[in-house]
């Protein structure tokens, strides 16, 4: 095996052992020790990688942006010209993406955000430039944006093992979410039809009171 084969093979090999280390035993575990021992790879050939633990953890965090950026291509891909809003979609399926597994490369996330908070700012950045798209694309971007962070909420929560709801709770949330129909936008108010039906009950209620008045 040449050598870029054999890094590579190694790289994958850390991610791996850091996302089971950091789901089983939480990111206070996460040690290079404790990733030596996980892989089964040396000590030495795991510092010939990385050289620190804060390398692992940025190493983490490429590997969480790589893969849900490559999901969100499949996504829009497949089933974008299906949504009226497909990034706002997207994004609410990444977030129920997020908690499809235990073992799932958001736990990458939780790692980074305990040991070095600092890494996330390119995370954040990623985060900006998708709000950036959803408000563009939503008549409404304040119930784009609700719904967004509600997809949100439910991931995080999962994730930290403190969401109140069920699986099959979350999921017809998550449902309810990416049905466009439940969500109708009206940045300018009420519908049309529903302010002239309060017009035509606040004329009729007009009018009685002058007839009372004139009786």
């Amino acid at each position: 095996m040449d050598n870029p084969s054999r890094s590579e093979r190694t790289r994958k090999a850390v991610i791996e052992a850091a996302l089971a280390i950091i789901a089983r035993d939480g990111p206070g575990r996460l040690t290079l020790d404790a990733i030596a021992r996980e892989s089964g790879i040396s000590k030495g050939g795991l510092m010939h990688q990385f050289r620190t633990k804060e390398s692992v953890l940025k190493a983490l965090l490429e590997h969480q942006i790589a893969y849900f950026g490559d999901f969100v291509r499949n996504y829009l891909a497949k089933a974008g010209a299906r949504q009226s809003q497909p990034q706002l979609a997207a994004q609410i399926a990444v977030s129920r993406e997020a908690i499809a597994s235990q073992n799932s490369v958001p736990f990458a996330v939780l790692g980074v955000v305990a040991q070095e908070p600092d890494l996330l700012s390119t995370a954040r950045e990623i985060d900006a430039a998708s709000l950036a798209a959803i408000k563009a694309e939503a008549a409404d971007p304040e119930t784009a944006m609700l719904r967004w962070v509600a997809a949100r909420g439910l991931s995080l929560t999962a994730l930290l093992g403190i969401c109140p709801f069920s699986k099959g709770e979350r999921d017809r949330l998550f449902d309810r979410l990416l049905d466009d129909r439940q969500w109708p936008e009206s940045p300018s108010g009420p519908p049309a039809r529903k302010r002239g039906a309060r017009t035509r009950r606040t004329k009729a209620e007009a009018g009685g009171g002058s007839r009372g008045r004139r009786s």
